[in-house]
């Protein structure tokens, strides 16, 4: 039988696999049905939301369906897991998350890794990120606290469908999704150059968050 941790781990990995699945392939099949940048968007939010919610459903239970550095990172503040732990889901998030996008480029007959040439580097969308960081820290946070755990996954779900169209950004909020798409030169990668940045903003997001949520929902 395999151990708590490999169960844990396990479920991080699949978890981050499908949801960048998701993210890049939903992103190259709107591209290629049409041209409309609106639609396209439309249809990469709706994509990423529907795949959030079941996998959040599948594998919260098993490993609280983190899928985030961030999330983990809070997860690590509140005591939920020793720094072994939380290292260890911040690899396998990541991990899954790169191989999620290589299948992406796979499947619609890309090179495996297609580096993305899409720059995102603008004081507006570092702004972006923060905030976008920040809610959805501020849903899982409240929802969590609020003691409605089974209103998670909608949660966060609705929040990232929302946050595509009112974040300049998009929305990435989470430091494994965003090395994971500058693996592919397609409507949803970044420039590899341009991630440091973004991955530095959405840690600020989270620990603002997590401050202002110690005032608001207190344990």
């Amino acid at each position: 039988m395999p151990t708590e941790l490999t169960r844990r781990l396990t479920a991080e990995f699949v978890g981050a696999f499908f949801l960048l699945l998701a993210v890049v392939g939903s992103g190259i099949m709107a591209e290629d049905l049409s041209d409309d940048t609106g639609i396209q968007l439309l249809a990469n939010s709706f994509a990423t939301a529907g795949a959030l919610t079941c996998l959040i459903l599948t594998f919260g239970r098993v490993s609280g369906a983190q899928f985030n550095p961030v999330v983990t990172l809070w997860a690590r503040l509140e005591g939920d897991l020793n720094n072994k732990t939380a290292l260890s889901y911040v690899a396998v998030q990541t991990a899954g998350g790169v191989l999620g996008v290589i299948a992406a480029n796979v499947i619609f007959e890309l090179d495996a890794i297609y580096w993305s040439t899409k720059e995102r580097s603008d004081p507006s969308l570092w702004l972006s990120e923060i905030i976008a960081t920040f809610g959805l820290m501020m849903v899982i946070i409240g929802v969590v606290r609020s003691r409605k755990d089974h209103w998670v996954a909608v949660s966060v779900a609705a929040y990232i469908a929302g946050a595509y169209f009112f974040t300049s950004s998009t929305s990435f909020a989470n430091p494994a999704v965003t090395v994971a798409r500058t693996f592919s030169d397609t409507f949803a990668g970044i420039d590899p150059a341009s991630a440091p940045m973004f991955i530095l903003c959405q840690f600020v997001g989270c620990f603002l968050a997590v401050a202002v949520m110690r005032v608001t929902h207190p344990k």
